[in-house]
């Protein structure tokens, strides 16, 4: 197991952070996650960096959320809050011990917390943007999440693994052969100005006039596989049916339809799980979309109810409710950041600027 987790602290810190001697990197997981984090932390000393660690416990946000009082809950993290402000480096391991832990927390709680830590929300995202804070979240496999895939854990390790090209000779050359292979789709995208998702219950369009569309190649997320952009927030009309359940803070909201006007969801409903989004919708900036986008990794197979795997799912579109990238020229803002995602594998369109350049879950230019 080592050698494995070896070779995916060297892409870590070398290809997604590219540390640099002096930088400081905050490693921030779970002690179910140690091993990788001790590999982590002596590729960042090979490379001349310094890492600090934030681990955290089972049930610590739980017993903080359900008994925390409001001077509890507004307590922003010290060395998190350093990390924001002046780090150079941000590395995020999810390594769930129970996926529910948090899923029955009262709300008013959650409310307090999240104001607590809007501000500092507002600067990673200002600071992750420009990559003046090189941020990138991954994946150590823990039972919660194989439980939660259907798999054994030996199963998902050899997904997660095989999803960030870790059995391959050279992960870093692979993945730069993604960065390569996917800019094609983002110049020919940033040289258009409309976009319209054409399914079997969707039919939604919008302008993408001053934005960027990203190329996501594992730098920011590992693994990755996608392109994406933040629509123009009052552009955005028609209807979108998710096909993939739509998951968000431990809870799984199947079967959502969302009616949009001028940018605005005017209109929502799901199969199951109506009451958790009614709430999700009364968040501030949470009824327009922070993001819209298209899988393209064809080695992820498979949905595993963990939206860093399966928004990239090749053949998919995904749009995000909520919080913008500041780095494609968003502009709304939210607490909210909720990926929900349709295949386009049976009959799926992409059209820009009136040409239709994708069918079938894959491109055709």
């Amino acid at each position: 197991m080592r050698t494995i987790l070896n070779k995916y602290a060297q892409l870590l810190v070398q290809y997604c952070l590219e540390i640099q001697p002096g930088e400081k990197l905050l490693i921030r997981t779970t002690t179910l996650a140690e091993p990788l984090v001790k590999e982590v932390y002596r590729e960042t000393l090979k490379a001349g960096g310094i890492a600090e660690t934030m681990l955290s416990f089972s049930e610590q946000g739980r017993i903080l959320m359900t008994e925390g009082n409001d001077t509890q809950l507004g307590h922003v993290p010290t060395l998190y809050e350093r990390a924001v402000n002046e780090f150079d480096a941000y590395l995020f391991i999810r390594a769930p011990f129970n996926l529910r832990e948090e899923q029955n927390i009262p709300a008013e709680n959650a409310a307090k917390r999240s104001a607590a830590l809007a501000n500092l929300s507002q600067k990673y995202f200002e600071r992750t943007a420009t990559r003046n804070l090189k941020r990138n979240l991954c994946q150590f496999p823990t039972q919660a999440n194989a439980q939660e895939a259907g798999l054994s854990l030996e199963e998902y390790q050899n997904f997660v693994f095989g999803a960030c090209k870790l059995f391959g000779d050279n992960p870093i050359q692979s993945w730069l052969q993604v960065r390569s292979d996917q800019q094609a789709i983002v110049d020919l995208l940033n040289s258009r100005e409309s976009v319209q998702y054409k399914g079997e219950g969707i039919d939604i369009s919008f302008s993408t006039k001053g934005r960027i569309w990203m190329n996501s190649d594992g730098q920011t997320n590992m693994p990755s596989g996608e392109v994406y952009t933040s629509p123009v927030e009052d552009s955005v009309n028609g209807v979108i049916h998710f096909s993939y359940p739509a998951i968000f803070q431990g809870h799984e909201v199947e079967g959502v339809t969302l009616w949009v006007k001028d940018g605005y969801v005017e209109k929502w409903e799901a199969k199951r799980g109506q009451d958790f989004l009614d709430r999700t919708m009364a968040i501030e900036g949470a009824r327009r979309f922070g993001e819209a986008a298209i899988g393209t990794n064809y080695s992820i197979n498979r949905f595993t109810k963990n939206i860093l795997f399966d928004e990239k799912i090749g053949g998919t579109i995904h749009m995000a409710l909520g919080q913008s990238y500041l780095q494609t020229g968003g502009k709304n803002k939210s607490s909210v950041h909720w990926d929900m995602i349709a295949g386009m594998q049976n009959g799926g369109e992409i059209w820009a600027d009136g040409e239709k350049i994708y069918q079938d879950g894959h491109f055709i230019f």
